[in-house]
């Protein structure tokens, strides 16, 4: 179906009046020249990675302006590209280009990714969430039934209720996690993205973990420069960032230490969760970001965990267009790095910083 384009708008030739039509619509959308330089832009299509300072960052939509520049005439395609900045996830847009007065061209993108994340998580709930239900629905049966039959013994009741408590209580975290991982599999970041500070989120994840973090007298050391702000949805960092540390503090002794920090870095917004723990073994480093795929399952059930949790990462970090990087020695401890689309000032900034460095370098 071909994308609808604004009645009249090729007769605009004021920029500023071009710019607030195009921020009217769904979709990215951006006002470029013949070379693909931006005029102006959209939160949504800073929020794609369309943009990085004054240039498209995708080869094929700068193709797409080339034609139109070359025909005159409107240009529209279907493109999957990997998502800037790092090209981790993919995205499936459809492009409008159409000329403009004034040598310039106006760009429209659409998504077209959403409703293929809602089959494709529907699909993957069917298949894969009924075996992991069984087991603590299982253990629950039984200790019911295991109660019934000691209704004589006030000692027994007590231990398999007790039982039936970590049960149910395995079960509503496997749920919880379940809808988390639907919800960032199915969500459309770029409709709800906005710039916020990194602090803020670090701190939110870590407070929702406090007492766990105080039950093993864990030392939670969070440093970093203050005030970076970050391009997303502040749920889903949250979420990624709670369960890394959780990750963390569940697989390291009792008065150890998990230290958090974040940088910027390369352009990038870094976020390090380092800890003291069991490790990782070196065969499991490409798998542990699988859904349900545990290193130690016995572990990780012992400990609370449904093995969604770094699924939930790695999809929050593509959904952004950024990646997780784990380094990790069994007996020594894990180093699990998000790295995030900055807001646009703090991006900019850091571009004019390298460009700084180079210049000093070359002198």
């Amino acid at each position: 179906m071909a994308t609808a384009f604004p009645q009249g708008i090729t007769d605009v030739s004021d920029l500023d009046d071009v710019g607030r039509i195009l921020a009217t619509l769904p979709m990215a959308t951006l006002v470029v020249d013949a070379s693909a330089a931006i005029r102006r832009s959209s939160a949504r299509a800073e929020a794609l990675g369309l943009v990085r300072r004054d240039a498209v960052t995708v080869d094929e939509i700068r193709e797409l302006v080339a034609e139109s520049a070359r025909t005159g005439e409107v240009r529209e395609r279907e493109l999957r590209v990997r998502r800037p900045p790092l090209g981790r996830g993919m995205l499936d847009l459809r492009v409008v280009v159409t000329p403009l007065s004034g040598g310039n061209y106006a760009v429209l993108v659409a998504d077209q990714g959403e409703d293929r994340r809602v089959d494709a998580v529907r699909r993957d709930f069917v298949a894969n969430v009924s075996h992991e239900l069984k087991t603590p629905v299982g253990a629950m049966s039984l200790l019911a039934e295991a109660i019934l039959s000691a209704t004589d013994d006030p000692d027994e009741v007590q231990r398999f209720a007790e039982r039936m408590l970590k049960e149910s209580a395995r079960l509503s975290t496997l749920i919880n996690d379940i809808i988390d991982l639907s919800r960032v599999q199915g969500d459309d970041t770029l409709a709800r993205a906005e710039a916020f500070d990194i602090d803020t989120a670090i701190s939110q994840a870590s407070d929702e973990l406090r007492t766990a973090i105080n039950d093993k007298d864990i030392e939670l050391v969070v440093s970093g420069p203050t005030g970076i702000e970050i391009l997303g949805v502040r749920s889903q960092i949250v979420a990624a960032v709670r369960n890394l540390v959780a990750n963390a503090v569940n697989y390291s002794a009792a008065q150890t230490r998990v230290a958090v920090t974040s940088r910027v870095q390369d352009g990038l917004v870094e976020i390090d969760v380092k800890d003291q723990g069991i490790g990782i073994p070196s065969q499991d480093l490409d798998r542990i970001f699988e859904r349900f795929y545990r290193a130690d399952p016995a572990r990780s059930r012992g400990t609370g965990g449904t093995g969604l949790g770094l699924a939930i990462v790695k999809h929050v970090c593509e959904n952004h267009g950024g990646d997780v990087k784990v380094w990790s020695e069994v007996g020594v401890g894990s180093t699990f790095t998000l790295r995030l689309p900055p807001a646009p000032q703090v991006r900019d900034h850091a571009s004019d910083l390298e460009s700084t460095h180079i210049e000093e370098d070359s002198a």
